[in-house]
């Protein structure tokens, strides 16, 4: 079936009338394809012959000629057996007038988008009925890319912006920030942290970057449930590529029994009681503790072995069920699964992911927070804290990163010295890199038994 004749079957996915008083307009008054050529393709034209006629258009624009009738017609004369003489004629002769110009470039993009979304769902029930092989996950995760490829297509509009405009809208947040109305970003309720970041922002790729037990899980769960705990209840994802669910459901659970050694002995209730048979009272402590973690709005995603793409389909999905989605955490940059073999470097490679991923808090509109390991570098120097070049398959990484943040326990590679300069137990969070902030460091205190990290700002 050719276009115009889909076109007369489904109107609504076509505006021929439009079509043409957009090539009409472009013929009568040629200084309007500058008004229209940054939102209008050939793709746009349904019409065979209409878009021919764009294309030319286009070439003529792009390539510094003059758009007339004359050049138009001399073009496409060379495709002989087309009437385009008449065709041109019948456009033109037609009254069109330019203030019809954008509710027809209007008309345009609302049919591509359906015509957009038609062929996603057509596509999704073909691979449906005749992909067998694939596993359902896999389908669910091209359909979910399908359908966000066609949405994020259509939702086009003018990327030049006046100034006056954009400091009107940097105006009324800085109001709202002064009255308290929005923060700056999204705290997550350590105060040495969140006076540093001002929160994490939206959009932001955040790299949490430490070597092994330093605690840079325990750090992330810490936060996500401060975050989901906030006055707004605020949607956490976590992506867990290393532990499975139960074992963070425990993290959590263990981390939120600190509380009860803080009481004292009487009331304290042990990683190792939570590990094996309790007495009925510290049953009844800890049966609490899950009775408040039930209503929090965290998400967990446990499999192994994701990619990228099934990473975005499921973040996508979440996004869609939660709309207020406010932090999505994944552990770790290593574990995630590389594209099928390119010629790129291992480096290379783990530098798309990571643009990939920052590419992915820019669709959603949320801070992610990467986990990443560091390299053995580390332990070779006599000063092991963390630097930039330490960020294993470096790459791209520093590149990318909007925040990097590293982890250094001095207790953990000279106990003896951290006996002797009062540092047992004491974590430094290093901000190494922020785009839109200071870099320095702090200090929390690390639990190490219950997964649990405390600023003494708190204390």
């Amino acid at each position: 079936m050719s276009m115009t004749a889909e076109a007369r079957r489904l109107p609504h996915l076509a505006d021929l009338d439009a079509e043409r008083r957009i090539i009409g307009i472009f013929l009568k008054h040629p200084e309007t394809v500058d008004m229209a050529v940054d939102r209008l393709t050939p793709e746009h034209f349904q019409d065979p012959a209409h878009r021919q006629i764009y294309e030319v258009i286009l070439d003529l624009y792009h390539n510094g000629g003059r758009v007339s009738y004359t050049q138009v017609y001399n073009r496409l004369r060379k495709n002989a057996g087309v009437p385009w003489n008449d065709i041109l004629i019948a456009i033109t002769e037609s009254f069109v007038s330019q203030a019809e110009l954008i509710p027809s470039l209007d008309s345009l993009s609302e049919r591509l988008a359906r015509r957009r979304i038609l062929a996603a769902a057509e596509e999704i029930q073909r691979l449906v009925l005749f992909d067998q092989d694939q596993p359902v996950d896999r389908l669910q995760a091209r359909a979910q890319e399908l359908i966000f490829q066609a949405t994020a297509q259509s939702a086009g509009g003018d990327d030049v912006k006046d100034l006056i405009d954009v400091l009107r809208k940097c105006y009324v947040e800085l109001l709202e920030r002064r009255e308290g109305k929005r923060p700056s970003g999204l705290l997550v309720k350590y105060p040495s942290i969140d006076m540093v970041t001002t929160g994490f922002k939206s959009g932001d790729l955040i790299i949490l970057a430490a070597r092994p037990s330093m605690g840079k899980t325990s750090l992330a769960l810490n936060w996500a449930v401060n975050v989901a705990k906030s006055r707004q209840r605020t949607p956490v994802l976590i992506f867990s590529l290393e532990m499975d669910d139960v074992q963070i459901g425990d993290r959590l659970v263990i981390s939120e029994l600190l509380r009860y050694k803080e009481q004292g002995p009487a009331a304290e209730v042990t990683a190792r009681d939570y590990a094996t048979r309790m007495d009925d009272a510290k049953f009844a402590r800890t049966q609490s503790i899950f009775n408040e973690l039930y209503h929090l709005p965290i998400k967990i995603v446990d499999r192994r072995g994701l990619t990228v793409t099934d990473i975005r389909a499921k973040a996508r999905k979440v996004k869609a069920e939660e709309p207020n989605l406010g932090l999505i955490i994944i552990d770790y940059l290593q574990l995630i699964k590389p594209p099928p073999a390119s010629n790129k470097n291992w480096a290379l490679v783990v530098g798309d992911i990571v643009r990939e991923v920052r590419d992915l808090a820019g669709e959603l509109d949320v801070p992610i927070i990467l986990l990443s390991q560091l390299n053995r570098g580390v332990e070779s120097r006599d000063n092991k804290r963390p630097v930039m070049s330490d960020l294993r398959d470096s790459g791209n990484i520093e590149e990318f990163a909007d925040v990097v943040i590293f982890l250094y326990r001095e207790d953990y590679y000279y106990p003896d010295k951290a006996r002797e300069n009062g540092t047992e137990g004491m974590v430094e969070v290093i901000f190494a890199k922020q785009r839109k902030g200071e870099t320095r460091t702090v200090q929390l205190r690390f639990v190490k038994e219950y997964t649990r990290f405390i600023d003494p700002a708190d204390e």
